[in-house]
């Protein structure tokens, strides 16, 4: 037997007359709206328990509402099924009660969660993510390796997705140079540090996140100390000595390393997590046992790059850190993505595991770290 339909105006009359109207919506979707008057219990609370909820009356007239109509009337079905009787689902839910007019209200939270349910409702909805992941991203903590044309971007959108503690760090100051492709910062930025800059229009976007600024050239003395209680650790860099040290440091503290690089139109993106699944995932050492020499590696200062390539590659790295933070999806960690910017065409490479890796080997024992600069200047 199918549930019986109201439309919001009728509804309304009969909750005016005492009928009860539950909001089977997620607290998320009923902070944006709901019905007044109208009692919000989600649909899986309901069916998990309607003895306490409707306090064993299975003859009591129920109203149900959800945001279209489609889950009411399933939790009405499924409520039928357990004995209940006099239910009535809202056509067209809580959309068409708005379009009615009909009075709104929005439930009591205080102002912090109204921002949360509110900021993030699109990230709400998705069950790959959903309340519980939304509140493990505010919790995580990622550093990120430069507020340059990779981390610019990577770290705009880890701030939008609610990533609670982003740790960056920079040495280097604005130049209007970086402007083109560097979209963290502004021309009011140029000349200031790029970790204050990016400090300043993170926090701006999310007030909030935290965004820890560190002015400082990272290097095997601080690394350690940078990367303390990090979640995943986001490369950022635009030089070798620094991706081998990230690469080590990311080992000995077993994280994962989501990397990136970029010349001209081409890009490449991976993962790196052999510090936490040795033997099984490669490291950067995998893919790259030794530099190339410095003339086949040029910077972008040498060689150019047209500006929205590092938009591309750090928005995929900024994918990748929030799907390992939310344990979802499968990470590049094992795959080497290359694009073409020009063709717009994408190539995917499997990336082994070395067996005899000094650093990532299962019986590996770490060396400590070593003179990185010397390590690629010899290369070749």
């Amino acid at each position: 037997m199918d549930i019986r339909e109201l439309t919001p105006q009728q509804a309304r009359e009969r909750q005016l007359q005492g009928v009860l109207l539950i909001d089977v919506r997620e607290a998320h979707e009923r902070a944006g709206g709901m019905a007044e008057g109208a009692v919000g219990i989600a649909m899986g609370e309901l069916l998990a328990d309607p003895e306490r909820h409707l306090h064993g009356q299975k003859g009591r007239e129920v109203m149900l509402v959800c945001q279209s109509g489609k889950r009411s009337r399933h939790a009405g079905l499924a409520l039928q099924d357990a004995g209940y009787t006099q239910l009535f689902s809202v056509a067209g839910g809580t959309v068409a009660w708005r379009l009615e007019g009909l009075p709104l209200v929005q439930p009591l939270h205080d102002a912090g969660d109204r921002d949360f349910y509110d900021r993030y409702s699109r990230h709400l909805l998705l069950p790959q993510v959903g309340e519980s992941g939304q509140r493990r991203l505010q919790q995580a903590r990622v550093l990120v390796l430069g507020a340059g044309g990779l981390g610019a971007p990577a770290a705009f959108y880890l701030a939008a997705a609610g990533v609670g503690h982003l740790r960056i760090v920079d040495h280097d100051t604005v130049e209007r140079s970086n402007l083109h492709r560097q979209i963290i910062h502004t021309e009011a930025s140029v000349g200031m540090a790029k970790v204050e800059s990016a400090q300043a229009r993170l926090q701006a976007l999310n007030p909030r996140i935290e965004v820890e600024a560190i002015q400082q050239r990272v290097t095997a003395e601080n690394i350690d100390a940078l990367m303390r209680d990090v979640d995943v650790v986001l490369d950022g860099s635009d030089n070798f000595p620094l991706r081998y040290l990230l690469n080590d440091a990311c080992i000995k503290h077993a994280r994962p390393l989501v990397y990136a690089a970029i010349e001209r139109f081409t890009g490449q993106v991976s993962v790196f997590d052999a510090g936490r699944q040795r033997g099984v995932l490669p490291c950067y050492r995998c893919l790259f046992p030794e530099p190339p020499p410095p003339e086949f590696a040029p910077n972008c200062a040498e060689a150019g790059v047209l500006g929205v390539l590092p938009g591309l590659a750090g928005v995929m790295q900024a994918t990748e850190v929030l799907k390992l933070l939310l344990d979802t999806g499968q990470s590049l960690a094992g795959r080497l993505l290359r694009f073409d910017a020009l063709q717009m065409r994408f190539r995917e490479t499997r990336v082994p595991v070395d067996p005899q890796c000094l650093l990532c080997a299962p019986d590996a024992i770490f060396p400590g770290y070593i003179d990185y600069a010397a390590f690629c200047s010899n290369a070749g």
